[in-house]
């Protein structure tokens, strides 16, 4: 590349990840920190087959209990980012997680593995709601998609990083693996619990001392009423069933075509590669473009990318359809995410984002069953097709359920600002207080207008509507 195209990229670079706010750039590296020590969602496969030598089908039984952890602490995660706040959730999850990592190395007994498996499970899904509800509360709307594309190259960026070095740790020791991502995580935390102050947005209060403060309505049976919402989380779960097909039927069908497991290997390294290559230039791309139209196009992508693999044959073709959907992946992952943002309400942001994260833990349980019992039967041409059903699917849906949304960057009525509550909250106060000690005549207010404080509440809910 000439000294000029090196300068360009250089500009778009610095343009891509400028005007960021600074908590946010200690959570995007406590993120990053956080997939350098990936190792157990990696190697526990190899682990307890090759390591402990237990068969196949207990190695399965263990991974499905892992993904059943996630599923499980997906809602309760959620609920906790918005009662407790983002970052003890965060740092009950991340303290967890090392400890339940740590104990798993030392485990021996088959029942004590899976067991401890399902707590890391649980304990590693945890943070994700918070994480994502964090990133909402402290970028502005129409930096978003922008913050979340970051992110995403960001744990790309640490589980490739991660899985080369992994796989050198495994071949000293399986045990040395385990500590060294428990270690991770707990850096992870010493960086969220020194860098990362609390963004919970505050609750909009009474402005008399002694009232009773105001409640924003946001329960779980808010989430399952949002239909809109809902409607997101059901594509969700279909878009990640696709995805998990790189990493559970495409391993398969590979192998029933006489490919090697370091062929494998070879091929889904071009996913990993690509995404730490292009996610920053696609991320300048697809700021400032329709959302509706990127979720359609990349659930097509999704599915047709997919459904081409019934085509290959060699590891050629193999990682030219893994280019195809990877482009799917790195336009869906950070506008969907924006998406659900755009959803939620301020103060149930952690409920919305535990449903979200929820439709992707159920798929990992779900896509091994759907990927296993359709190969089986019918053979990997009918789950290639499948997929690419599967994505027309997403494609229409998103197109149906996107209508009447605004599209713009940031179109998304906005709740006031923590800062702008407080004040707001302040002013409230000052002006009770001067009305009690000097009392005079009420002024007239035109019908059908509100005080501040439920101007605020008002805005906070309608931003729980569908519509």
């Amino acid at each position: 590349m000439s000294a000029t195209g090196l300068g360009r990229a250089a500009r778009a670079t610095r343009e891509t990840v400028s005007g960021l706010p600074r908590e946010f750039w200690w959570l995007w590296t406590s993120t990053l920190v956080n997939r350098l020590g990936a190792f157990v969602a990696t190697f526990m496969a190899l682990y307890l087959t090759l390591e402990r030598g237990y068969s196949a089908s207990y190695a399965g039984l263990v991974a499905a209990l892992h993904g059943l952890g996630g599923v499980v602490s997906s809602l309760g995660a959620g609920v906790m980012t918005d009662r407790f706040g983002r970052r003890p959730t965060m740092l009950a999850a991340q303290l967890s997680t090392a400890a339940a990592v740590a104990v798993l190395g030392f485990m021996s007994h088959p029942v004590a593995i899976a067991g401890v498996a399902f707590l890391v499970g649980m304990a590693s899904n945890a943070s994700r709601p918070a994480v994502q509800a964090m990133i909402a509360d402290i970028v502005p709307a129409e930096d978003r998609v922008r913050a979340f594309s970051l992110n995403y190259w960001a744990i790309n960026l640490g589980f490739a990083v991660s899985s080369a070095g992994a796989g050198f740790v495994a071949e000293y020791s399986y045990l040395a693996g385990f500590v060294g991502e428990a270690a991770m995580t707990l850096v992870c935390a010493i960086v969220v619990f020194l860098k990362v102050p609390e963004s919970r947005p505050r609750r909009p209060g009474p402005a008399v001392p002694g009232a009773v403060p105001s409640d924003d309505g946001v329960r779980l049976s808010t989430v399952l009423r949002d239909g809109r919402f809902m409607g997101v989380v059901g594509l969700s779960f279909v878009i990640a069933l696709i995805f998990q097909q790189g990493y559970v039927g495409l391993p398969v069908a590979m192998g029933a075509d006489g490919l090697s497991s370091s062929d494998f290997g070879t091929a889904i390294a071009v996913n990993g590669v690509l995404i730490v290559a292009l996610q920053i230039p696609v991320t300048r791309f697809i700021q400032s473009r329709d959302p509706r139209r990127l979720l359609v196009v990349s659930s097509m992508f999704a599915g047709y990318g997919f459904g081409l693999t019934a085509f290959a044959g060699s590891v050629g073709v193999y990682a030219l359809t893994i280019c195809v959907w990877t482009v799917a992946e790195i336009i869906n992952a950070p506008v969907q995410n924006g998406l659900v943002v755009q959803l939620s309400p301020a103060h149930g942001r952690g409920r919305y984002q535990g449903m979200y994260t929820l439709s992707w833990s159920a798929a990992a349980l779900v896509a091994p069953l759907m990927s296993g019992v359709v190969i089986d039967h019918f053979g990997a041409g009918w789950l290639w097709a499948t997929c690419a059903l599967l994505g027309t699917v997403a494609a229409a849906g998103y197109w149906l359920l996107m209508r009447g949304l605004p599209t713009g960057t940031g179109a998304a009525k906005e709740p006031a600002a923590p800062q702008e509550i407080a004040a707001a909250e302040i002013a409230a106060a000052e002006i009770a207080a001067a009305t009690e000690s000097a009392p005079g005549p009420e002024l007239p207010r035109a019908a059908g207008t509100e005080a501040p404080q439920d101007t605020v509440v008002r805005v906070t809910k309608a931003e729980a509507s569908p519509s």
